[in-house]
């Protein structure tokens, strides 16, 4: 009975978590456009809400790793394979240009990863061709992590 209870709390905290992600990190972006209403003070709140997004990102992942002793019971068949491996091979393959852009895009954008900067410009590098690269590099990520849990 405790695992059933423990499983659709992981699950739920995962659909919350998901959720904050998406609301705190939406309200990170565009600090210049927040300036003109907050003034100076924008660029501490986009900061401290993106560092908030990254709370909730952290506390996915850990649910992902709970999950896979505590997968709710509908989806107990749900495996990739019954060898392990085989998703943790997946994992890699899908994670390696994943991590290439997430390295591309922390070399481009530098410190304003996790606290937005005034100082950092985002028109060249990676974002000539895309404007949200950790949206990209960090959401895909979520799929992998379903490789390596075999779920």
């Amino acid at each position: 009975m405790i695992n059933i209870i423990i499983e659709i709390i992981n699950f739920i905290s995962i659909l919350i978590s998901f959720a904050f992600i998406g609301y705190f990190y939406t309200l990170s972006i565009q600090p210049m456009k927040k300036k003109e209403k907050m003034g100076e003070k924008a660029w501490k709140y986009c900061e401290k809400v993106r560092m908030l997004s990254g709370l909730f990102e952290f506390i996915v992942i850990i649910n992902f790793f709970l999950w896979i002793w505590f997968p709710l019971p509908i989806v107990q068949g749900w495996i990739i394979n019954k060898n392990m491996w085989i998703g943790v091979i997946i994992f890699v393959i899908v994670m390696i240009p994943l991590m290439l852009i997430m390295i591309k895009r922390v070399s481009d954008a530098g410190s304003d990863t996790l606290s937005p900067s005034k100082e950092t410009q985002m028109y060249g590098g990676i974002y000539k061709y895309i404007r949200y690269p950790q949206t990209l590099g960090e959401f895909s990520m979520f799929i992998a992590f379903g490789f390596i849990v075999n779920s």
